[in-house]
């Protein structure tokens, strides 16, 4: 969310370093020296304390995951990866990062050359982009030497939780459409310049059609979108004046703004006398018309009447203005005559819930060569984390497809496809349900081992179409917006047992 501020501050010390791990994937690639200081001070506090305490190479086990899903919903979307692997792969600091950091009286030279010699060795694992994801399980699983997996806290957590509640708030709009394409149009309402470009990177890959943020296009080659703004129109001496300007200009694509001074009465007579009196002769079709404002559902039945009469049945119409997923379903209810919508500000700030939640938390160190759970306990149930070191699982019926549930599991643990399984409420464990005939997948994979990237790239188009994919293998009533489905997200017997015995143990101490 600073990314194009640190541009600015690297412009004027005059020194560069590109983030993008490999150009030709058309990664995004804000020049960004000083990503490796977007952390939390008292993660540097915290590691130099590691350090003293002879603690610097204990290997923890860190988990990434997020405790509700925004706005209530039935499930989120992974999103995010890409930018991780940028950060950690690049993560060095500079002479200058390290002389700002011995400014502070609390770093001494021994820290500071730790820094000077930092070399990322963790392994990590992360469920892929464009994967629905559940409360509680891990997304992110980091292993390494504790003084490492703890510094890159905060940027895995600004990097995934940005891009997942973008992706998850777009794929609830684009349900609400129905089909029909939903254009990102919110970089001037983004909070910030990376926001603006890795949102409109999320919406893409949750469904959106395309984006309006022109950067966002060159690096991803994500579709660019783009017609006039009202300043266009206001420019001429009149509205036809303008309309017939621009269809001079692009008159293979031309969709005119008609909202700017009377919708009906002036800007779709005006459109109609354009495609009639200037595309017509040049041997075009008017591509469509856009409505920003006034009561979109009657103005567009409205114009649609209007433009079928004078022969435009292929004349496109597009509204936008504030919507959102509840605003899309209600036109579409009413019956408004909308062929595409363009989103903006509730999109790419996600309004209604502009939080993803995701947290960082220890899950285990090893000992010796044996893995130690650590838990946090919390008098708030929710809070109480699961211990270990972790994988997850989801279980898919294999009759219709769809997901079954997830099991959140041991490392060790082995599940197999040809015996049945047992799943269990792990709040009330009576609740039980022996699933067969299912397929089922590990969802984590190995992004770095020992520091080295050990994961395949992905283009924007495949992250995509898995996304649709994973989607259609969701449940219907887990997609509802309101009072959705709850999914399974459970723990396996040995992992509950673990937990439950850290539990029974901090209870008999305090």
């Amino acid at each position: 969310f600073i990314g194009a501020v640190i541009q600015l501050i690297v412009a004027k010390r005059g020194r560069q370093k590109n983030l993008s791990y490999i150009d030709e994937r058309a990664l995004i690639s804000f020049e960004a020296p000083l990503a490796n200081l977007l952390t939390d001070f008292y993660e540097l506090t915290m590691s130099k304390g590691y350090l003293d305490n002879d603690m610097a190479d204990t290997v923890a086990y860190f988990d990434l995951f997020f405790r509700q899903v925004p706005q209530e919903g039935g499930f989120a979307i992974m999103a995010g990866v890409e930018q991780m692997i940028e950060y950690l792969r690049d993560l060095t600091f500079t002479e200058e990062d390290l002389a700002y950091l011995a400014s502070h009286d609390v770093f001494d030279d021994r820290f500071i050359e730790f820094l000077r010699q930092f070399k990322f060795t963790c392994d990590v694992w992360a469920i892929p982009e464009g994967t629905p994801i559940f409360p509680n399980e891990p997304i992110v699983k980091v292993r390494g030497p504790i003084i490492q997996a703890q510094m890159i806290e905060t940027m895995l957590l600004v990097t995934i939780n940005h891009q997942s509640l973008i992706a998850t708030k777009t794929a609830r709009i684009v349900r609400a459409a129905k089909g029909r394409p939903v254009l990102e149009f919110g970089s001037r309402r983004a909070q910030g310049y990376d926001a603006a470009v890795l949102g409109a990177r999320a919406a893409y890959i949750a469904g959106a059609a395309g984006t309006s943020c022109t950067l966002c296009g060159e690096h991803f080659n994500i579709p660019v979108l783009g017609t006039m703004a009202h300043s266009w129109i206001q420019a001429f001496p009149d509205e036809f004046s303008a309309f017939a300007a621009y269809a001079r200009s692009f008159p293979s694509d031309t969709v005119l703004l008609v909202d700017t001074y009377n919708t009906l009465h002036s800007g779709v007579p005006n459109a109609i006398r354009t495609a009639r009196e200037v595309l017509e002769p040049m041997g075009h079709r008017l591509h469509g018309i856009r409505i920003d404002s006034g009561d979109l559902a009657y103005l567009t039945v409205k114009a649609r009447e209007m433009l079928d009469q004078a022969g435009l049945t292929d004349c496109k119409i597009t509204v936008s203005n504030a919507l959102d997923e509840y605003i899309i379903r209600d036109l579409i209810v009413q019956c408004a005559a909308v062929d595409s919508f363009g989103v903006g500000e509730r999109l790419i700030t996600s309004r209604a819930e502009p939080v993803f939640g995701g947290v960082y938390k220890l899950a285990a160190i090893e000992d010796q060569g044996q893995v130690v759970p650590r838990m946090k306990f919390s008098e708030n149930a929710t809070k109480i984390t699961n211990p270990g070191n972790k994988s997850v699982w989801r279980f898919y019926d294999k009759s219709s497809g769809k997901a079954i549930a997830d099991v959140i599991g041991l490392a060790e643990e082995t599940i197999s496809e040809d015996e049945p399984y047992e799943i269990f409420d792990p709040l009330h464990t009576w609740k039980r349900k022996t699933l067969t005939n299912f397929t089922v997948r590990s969802l984590l994979e190995p992004v770095f081992i020992a520091g080295e990237l050990a994961y395949p790239h992905h283009s924007i188009e495949e992250i995509r179409k898995e996304c649709a994919h994973e989607l259609d293998r969701l449940w219907e009533s887990l997609k509802r917006f309101e009072n959705p489905q709850s999914y399974y997200v459970d723990l396996s017997q040995k992992l509950w047992d673990t937990r439950n015995q850290l539990l029974i143990q901090a209870e008999a101490s305090s």
